[in-house]
């Protein structure tokens, strides 16, 4: 038998100091940003690829659900990671990287919001879905790590998390999801 306690615990202690890190007013910020479009009916969109695509799609699930359960006012979210027939398409007849873009340009209006999730930050569908609602005056959202990338450059909003690790990026990242689904869901443990 191995023994990897020594593993754990380092992994175990770099989350926590990478946790000690986040930039509260960096989320506070957005959770304003994101109950002012749900107060206002704005649209939300949410993207990523691999664990970040299912981070995306969990937090469009505990925001229209948990969050908008007991609510009057509901969360509009859709996650586009999660629609594989029409990815499939626009990355076949067009291009992976156009993937997020195309079903923003046929969807969302000035004011709507899209919330990208990316690792490093450079993940060019995500990139490209930001650059196109930063042009139509929609609001832009990043939970990053890394460097933060191009995302947290032209991101109005962002969420970095300082570590070159993306087990670590991706388990903060779904953190934070249910710290916010916590908190506006006013703590009842969802």
């Amino acid at each position: 038998m191995n023994d990897y306690r020594a593993q754990i615990r380092q992994y175990i202690e770099m989350e926590k100091q990478v946790l000690d890190s986040l930039a509260e007013n960096d989320i506070n910020k957005v959770m304003n940003v994101l109950e002012q479009a749900r107060l206002s009916r704005k649209r939300i969109f949410i993207c990523g690829n691999g664990g970040s695509a299912s981070t995306a799609s969990h937090l469009e699930c505990d925001f229209n659900k948990g969050i908008s359960y007991e609510q009057e006012v509901k969360y509009d979210i859709e996650c586009l990671s999660d629609n594989v027939p029409m990815m499939m398409a626009i990355a076949n007849d067009i291009g992976y990287n156009d993937i997020f873009v195309e079903p923003l340009k046929n969807k969302m209006k000035q004011g709507d919001l899209v919330i990208g999730i990316s690792g490093s930050g450079n993940s060019e569908n995500v990139v490209r879905a930001f650059e196109y609602a930063n042009k139509i005056g929609a609001d832009t959202i990043a939970f990053t790590g890394y460097s933060g990338g191009k995302l947290k450059e032209i991101a109005k909003y962002n969420i970095h998390v300082r570590i070159d690790n993306m087990q670590i990026v991706e388990d903060i990242h779904l953190i934070l999801d249910h710290m916010m689904m916590f908190i506006l869901s006013g703590m009842k443990g969802c």
